[in-house]
């Protein structure tokens, strides 16, 4: 299995929010894997086997969990790259991890202490992702139970917090905050943080693709040392947060700027 770290350099999770078709699947892993070659960046395949928290009832939630792991397997075969994908219960966390490279925690779980130790049971790397209610500093709780657990090999995303009743904003002092509070590398979410929860038409979630680029850019500058970015050949056919995933077709200038920013800060650090 291939291994993953979050670092030391910069590093990239992307894909599809959801598990789709095998051709949209490898299009997508095909596209990552030429972007890392070129700016030596490590790249993680994101996909989830499943959409446990949706607004409706009917809405689309992807395959399941053995249609989903066969799928993110035959993705790192094709392609090499490692594969993350969600854990929404702590029964699924031992199947999941005999496939994946790396778990993670959905923000809305990220308190849930059987799912947290689980994770960190099977000494696979863990992202956590900010719950959007919480504090940077209470993240501290959620990454000791992973690393008490097993895991040492464990980050945090920042996704945005809640404004009002359907708005993100990303307070990019968070990135400072959350190393300091919890010791590991930080990873921003470009995506879901344009999110404008239950904005859509019948209660789903809408967004502001368009303000990606400017917060991805910010993020690199402030400290982030990861990028999390779901990516679409077409974003408005997505099963799933068809108004936030960035186009395929444009990611590679969208990482391109990130990459040279983050090496641009760090270049120029206290000055």
């Amino acid at each position: 299995m291939t291994s993953w770290r979050f670092g030391p350099g910069p590093f990239l999770i992307a894909g599809p929010c959801v598990v789709e078709t095998d051709a949209i699947m490898l299009r997508i892993a095909e596209r990552l894997a030429e972007i890392g070659a070129r700016y030596d960046l490590p790249v993680c395949f994101k996909a989830s086997f499943d959409k446990a928290n949706r607004a409706r009832g009917d809405a689309p939630r992807g395959p399941g969990l053995d249609a989903g792991l066969r799928a993110l397997e035959q993705v790192r075969r094709a392609t090499g790259l490692p594969v993350l994908t969600d854990v929404h219960e702590s029964a699924q966390v031992d199947r999941v991890a005999e496939v994946v490279d790396v778990l993670q925690i959905p923000a809305f779980l990220c308190r849930q202490t059987d799912l947290l130790v689980a994770a960190g049971r099977t000494g696979k790397p863990v992202n956590i992702k900010k719950g959007q209610w919480m504090q940077a500093e209470a993240m501290a709780g959620a990454v000791a139970k992973v690393k008490e657990s097993g895991s040492q090999e464990v980050a945090v995303t920042e996704r945005g917090t809640f404004f009002g009743y359907g708005d993100l904003v990303v307070d990019h002092r968070n990135f400072a905050r959350l190393r300091e509070a919890t010791g590991c590398p930080t990873v921003y979410d470009a995506t879901h943080s344009v999110q404008q929860p239950g904005q859509a038409p019948g209660g789903a979630s809408g967004g502001d693709r368009e303000h990606i680029p400017a917060l991805l850019a910010a993020a690199a500058a402030a400290g982030a040392d990861g990028f999390f970015v779901e990516t679409h050949p077409d974003p408005e056919r997505a099963l799933s947060d068809a108004a936030t995933q960035w186009p395929l077709d444009r990611l590679d200038a969208l990482v391109e700027r990130a990459v040279q920013v983050w090496h641009a800060a760090r270049e120029h650090a206290g000055v």
